[in-house]
């Protein structure tokens, strides 16, 4: 499930994702918010929190978060993805510098620090 994040500073979209995202998640929550948001004439800052809950993307999940990547490339300004599993932060280090954004991997505990980041 994707569950906007309430409360973010300035221009700043949050998402927290628990249990295993599906394609619906994708559809019903995260590409209207992110669109709604693009039409306003900024380019996203996006906060992606992936707690202890989160299990995964199901395929079709999968091919939406990349189709939707490519669609808006150009449209992301700073992305910070905020998790304690290491293999998590690892894969978006490594496919982050790939990104016409800032992309940076913070800790749970770290989660202001990245809201701070992002709103800078």
């Amino acid at each position: 499930m994707i569950t906007e994040m309430k409360g973010m500073p300035g221009r700043v979209l949050g998402f927290s994702l628990e249990g295993m995202i599906t394609k619906d998640d994708y559809h019903d929550v995260l590409i209207p918010t992110a669109e709604a948001a693009l039409k306003e004439g900024h380019k996203l800052r996006l906060m992606i929190v992936a707690g202890p809950g989160f299990e995964g993307y199901e395929p079709g999940a999968m091919w939406d978060d990349t189709a939707f990547g490519f669609r808006h490339f150009f449209d992301f300004e700073r992305i910070a993805f905020v998790t304690d599993n290491e293999g998590y932060g690892a894969a978006v280090r490594a496919v982050g510098f790939l990104m016409p954004a800032m992309v940076q991997v913070f800790a749970v505990k770290d989660i202001e620090e990245a809201k701070t980041w992002l709103a800078a």
